[in-house]
């Protein structure tokens, strides 16, 4: 739902943002004049003040002071409580400030940042009796947490929309594919399987698999129970997954995506351009509506397979039955699904399908299946994603397109195949995060080809240490990357056929069993012919290559590569796909809801504000233990950029969204770190059981290493912030 533009998303989150400050400094300022302490200043953000409001002086821009000073002679901080009756004056200047960072509540005879600033007077702070000074010093904890009820239960009334806890892809050789079955049975999750708890915890979400991950004791297996479809009737399973770190976040994950849905997924403005050649590749442009203008593509309607000239073998409309109950109601297939069946059931043959137009025509377009690939990890690469590949080699990179705001825009081009980059040949994905790595900030020199002829560049590697781009297999050239020598479990690697032969990267694949190739697609299919009688008798069987070498005189390679009865089963078992990338359909949703029951929602509210309390502590340990990285922490910064992109996910999602920052607002600030309201607490504590406040100089001291440690911290993010914001994470 992208209905708001960035700056208007902006706008709403800083307000939100500002919202939940405000509410948490509200409750400070109502405890204490409960409590009969004098407020100073009530102050939203931090340093210069841009204007504020005074009973009895009104609006002013900056500080209200002049104005009472030229009235009344001095400030109102220097009145009494007489002169101020006397005066018409309100006790309290109400500021907005210049940097929207927090806000604070000024109290007769408290400064936070000057603890000798103490008072005597009847109505300072000192003064009030320890109980409710303690009071006063939750207080904004507990209006944030109130706060996030309230707005918990406001988004639970209307509905949530979430990605559904259905497991859509299994990554192969991830912690999820190698889950042992409690049952003994078949191990491993699969596409399909419904998420119902993890640890005995109940799961609602996408977002819940992925956190119950992140959050896992590092060593320690997660018990994942799930109900999975069998021959049309639902079964319970349980499966024990150890999470393991993932090199690209910094995270433990168990290895699985999310599952789609049949229709087209709302497109956000500053991917557009990818999306439209991504749609236009698949054979799927927009129409043309009668009126001239384009009529984009929205929904899948029905899957024929079969070639146009034969007819239809079978017609399969798409439905969905996910069901988010709590009952035990069988998951229809995947929508997504459809379409790869339909490719793999025609063995490669066009297949017609029908889609709904964004103005409700029905319109038919027939799709050309790819044919499939290997999926190649290597366990000396533990939590690299899969490569495609045949046998152990793999296709080079491509630049499929630069990301906004790319360093490398207008040195790289969509289409550029990597060569070479810091004279590593024929980089993988993994080598060539590696040989970049060491470059951040600075240029890398880097061979591409372009346009059928070599290029050397000196490409830009960000601070983050990425070029800024997209890139995918390029399968339509015959050139190979470097080899992956073994696949399988770490503990008992299996070598590839191309393991050994020295195929060296950058070579050109000419032929494969006498065959002459053009393209991955060619290899595939020449690989099959000559593989083909000895899949039929279940024999090991060799195939001769032909390859160009990449130096200047393209030195003719020959090799023959010995595949065993299982390599030859593996080539023939590969299938097609359709042509549609996955990433253009919408996600699987479910809507957390409370179905118009006011109680169910406050149930829901506090059962989820009381979930977030815990995983924000979890969070704490979790950092303390190394499995989430402080990379992964986020300032003001971080959650206005976060914030932009769950505004366009709809109006209750940003409620959602807010009340979590809540929550985590108030737990942060009840931390015993000093400056934060948990400190101050401490110091209330201590003062309690000796009847004295902690001395002037450790409350110095213990400032001073609180500004030190926040002040870290709030670079720190910010850093983590801007570098996002720069390589568009």
């Amino acid at each position: 739902m992208s209905l708001l533009s960035n700056g208007t998303n902006v706008l709403l989150i800083v307000l939100g943002f500002g919202l939940l400050i405000f509410v948490h400094e509200l409750g400070h300022w109502w405890a204490a004049t409960r409590a009969g302490i004098r407020c100073e200043s009530f102050a939203i953000g931090l340093g210069p003040v841009l204007a504020a409001w005074r009973r009895g002086i009104g609006w002013r821009a900056g500080s209200t002071d002049p104005a009472t000073i030229a009235r009344f002679g001095k400030p109102a901080i220097e009145m009494t409580d007489e002169e101020l009756a006397r005066n018409g004056l309100g006790e309290t200047e109400w500021s907005l400030r210049l940097f929207p960072l927090g806000g604070f509540v000024r109290m007769l005879g408290q400064d936070d940042l000057d603890p000798s600033r103490t008072s005597g007077a009847a109505r300072s702070y000192q003064r009030a009796a320890v109980g409710r000074r303690m009071v006063v010093v939750s207080a904004g904890v507990f209006a944030n947490l109130v706060l996030a009820v309230v707005l918990f239960v406001i988004a639970f009334m209307a509905g949530v929309r979430f990605e559904a806890p259905v497991v859509g892809v299994v990554l192969p050789g991830s912690p999820a594919a190698a889950a042992s079955a409690a049952d003994g049975g078949p191990a491993g999750l699969r596409t399909g399987d419904v998420v119902r708890t993890i640890d005995g915890e109940p799961v609602q979400t996408f977002a819940d698999i992925q956190i119950a991950g992140a959050m896992a004791k590092p060593g320690q297996p997660l018990a994942v129970e799930v109900t999975r479809t069998v021959d049309g009737r639902a079964e319970r399973r349980t499966f024990s997954v150890l999470p393991r770190r993932d090199p690209a976040t910094g995270l433990l994950q168990i290895g699985i995506g999310p599952a789609l849905a049949g229709g087209i997924g709302a497109v956000r403005p500053d991917e557009r351009a990818a999306f439209d050649d991504a749609m236009a590749r698949a054979g799927l442009a927009p129409e043309r509506a009668p009126d001239g203008r384009d009529d984009p593509l929205a929904d899948l309607l029905v899957v024929q397979v079969g070639t146009p000239a034969r007819g239809s073998v079978h017609d399969r409309h798409l439905t969905q039955q996910w069901m988010d109950g709590d009952g035990d109601e069988p998951v229809g297939a995947l929508s997504t699904a459809v379409l790869d069946d339909a490719a793999d059931a025609g063995n490669g043959a066009p297949f017609r399908t029908s889609w709904q137009t964004a103005s409700g025509r029905v319109v038919e377009r027939t799709l050309v299946p790819v044919p499939r690939l290997q999926e190649l990890s290597d366990p000396g690469q533990a939590g690299a994603p899969p490569e495609p590949g045949l046998l152990g080699m793999v296709p080079l990179l491509r630049i499929e397109r630069l990301a906004d705001g790319s360093p490398n825009d207008g040195i790289l081009k969509p289409g550029d195949v990597i060569l070479s980059v810091a004279d590593v040949p024929g980089p993988r994905l993994g080598a060539l995060r590696a040989a970049i790595a060491p470059y951040a900030g600075a240029t890398v020199p880097a061979r591409v080809i372009r346009d059928g002829a070599e290029v050397a560049l000196d490409v830009q590697v960000d601070r983050a240490g990425r070029l800024g781009t997209v890139m995918l297999p390029a399968i339509d050239v015959p050139r190979i990357a470097s080899t992956v020598e073994r696949t399988g479990d770490a503990a008992a690697p299996v070598p590839t056929p191309a393991a050994g032969l020295g195929l060296p990267p950058g070579s050109i694949v000419r032929e494969v069993g006498g065959t002459p190739v053009t393209d991955w697609a060619s290899m595939r299919a020449a690989f099959l012919a000559a593989t083909r009688e000895a899949a039929d008798r279940g024999e090991a069987s060799p195939v001769d290559l032909v390859l160009e070498a990449p130096t200047a005189g393209r030195d003719r390679v020959e090799a023959s590569m010995a595949l065993s009865p299982a390599d030859v089963r593996a080539l023939h078992a590969l299938g097609w796909a359709s042509p549609v990338p996955p990433e253009v359909f919408s996600p699987l949703m479910t809507t957390l809801t409370a179905h118009g029951n006011p109680l169910r929602a406050v149930a829901m509210g506090f059962r989820q504000t009381k979930t977030l309390v815990i995983m924000t502590y979890l969070t704490l340990d979790r950092l303390a233990r190394g499995t989430v990285g402080v990379d992964q922490l986020r300032g003001p910064v971080g959650i206005v950029h976060l914030g932009m992109r769950v505004a366009d996910r709809g109006a209750m999602y940003l409620v959602f969204f807010l009340a979590m920052i809540s929550v985590n607002l108030a737990v942060l600030n009840f931390l015993p770190l000093p400056i934060v309201d948990g400190g101050l607490f401490l110091y209330l504590v201590y003062e309690k059981l000796t009847g004295k406040a902690p001395s002037v100089a450790f409350q110095n001291a213990a400032t001073t290493a609180g500004l030190v440690l926040l002040g870290t911290v709030f670079l720190l993010t910010f850093y983590n912030d801007v570098a996002r914001l720069v390589g568009g994470g």
